[in-house]
């Protein structure tokens, strides 16, 4: 503001205290007119320098009605009292922003704690709890589903848009671009989704079960949006009903098929084309014309992946073991 303001400013704290100065060896020192300015709540002003003040103006700064400094001006007040409103004002707003950012970020670290907490309990839930989720519209009395959506887009044209969606339903802020949304009424499932799926052409959604525990809930939905990044199958929106084997084979140790699956992940192509050979049953053609190569072209990388891990694509059974190296390397 100095560099606008051809007088020297001086900051107080609540006790009067000068915090910061063009006149940096009066920081630490009591400034009496910010005292006084302080006590009556009304701007001081002082015509003559002092040992302890000098002539200017000492305006206190009211935050929600609590007097938490002073802005003093130093010079003639005739000349500095239009600017003195001015630097009260600019300071006032930069504590008021600091006070909400603070209150934004506790608020997002007591919903973020509440969220591990939800995810993480077992049993019965105690009235404490109830009382707590409450408050962000969660009736744990109510089965609920958790949906976890990725990929959406961080892009601020979506923010409006996306903030409408969260509103309706409690959601939270996962990783990066990913979501998960808990809705207790089941027929707002697809009232809720679609539009995402229609407007976000990249976004993919993972719907678990209604359970009592929301716990279960996110593993479901968890375990199922990892089947759906695994596979990549030609859908966008996929429920734990429909992958529950999938789920249980990508959790169950059967053999050492994920370090197998592993040497294909430096290699997009041929990770691509062992997930639409799956998909497609194991059909050359319509992988072939998934992945617009040549028949020829699909064989040799069919043999590639028999080469790179010692299991043939084409062989029903070891498919199977490749299907669960793939399946267990999301997990």
């Amino acid at each position: 503001m100095m560099k606008d303001i051809p007088y020297n400013i001086n900051i107080m704290n609540e006790r009067g205290i000068i915090i910061g100065s063009g006149e940096s060896e009066r920081v630490g020192t009591v400034h009496q007119g910010a005292v006084q300015a302080l006590e009556t709540g009304k701007m001081i002003e002082v015509w003559q320098d002092g040992h302890y003040e000098k002539q200017g103006t000492n305006e206190p700064i009211v935050i929600h009605h609590e007097r938490v400094g002073v802005i003093g001006i130093t010079g003639n007040p005739d000349e500095v009292r239009p600017f003195c409103n001015i630097v009260k004002t600019t300071v006032s707003l930069l504590i008021e922003q600091r006070i909400s950012l603070e209150h934004l970020a506790h608020e997002a670290n007591r919903k973020k704690s509440m969220l591990e907490m939800l995810l993480h309990h077992q049993g019965a839930y105690t009235q404490k709890i109830k009382k707590e989720a409450a408050q962000y519209h969660i009736d744990l009395l109510l089965k609920t589903s958790a949906v976890y959506v990725k990929h959406l887009p961080a892009d601020p044209v979506y923010v409006a848009e996306l903030s409408k969606i969260f509103m309706q339903h409690p959601s939270f802020h996962m990783e990066e671009d990913s979501y998960l949304i808990l809705i207790q009424n089941q027929d707002e499932i697809d009232k809720l989704l679609k539009p995402l799926v229609r407007s976000y052409p990249d976004v993919l959604i993972a719907i678990s079960r209604q359970e009592h525990n929301i716990a279960e809930c996110y593993l479901q939905a968890k375990s199922t949006m990892n089947v759906l990044l695994a596979l990549r199958p030609p859908v966008r929106m996929i429920s734990f009903a429909e992958v529950e084997f999938l789920v249980k084979l990508s959790q169950s140790s059967l053999t050492n098929t994920i370090h197998l699956v592993s040497k294909l992940e430096d290699t997009v192509d041929l990770l691509d084309t062992l997930r639409s050979f799956i998909n497609h049953n194991g059909s050359v053609s319509f992988t072939a014309d998934e992945l617009n190569i040549h028949r020829n072209t699909l064989q040799y990388r069919l043999k590639r992946i028999h080469t790179l891990t010692g299991k043939d694509p084409r062989n029903l059974l070891q498919l199977f073991e490749l299907t669960h190296g793939l399946l267990a390397l999301y997990q």
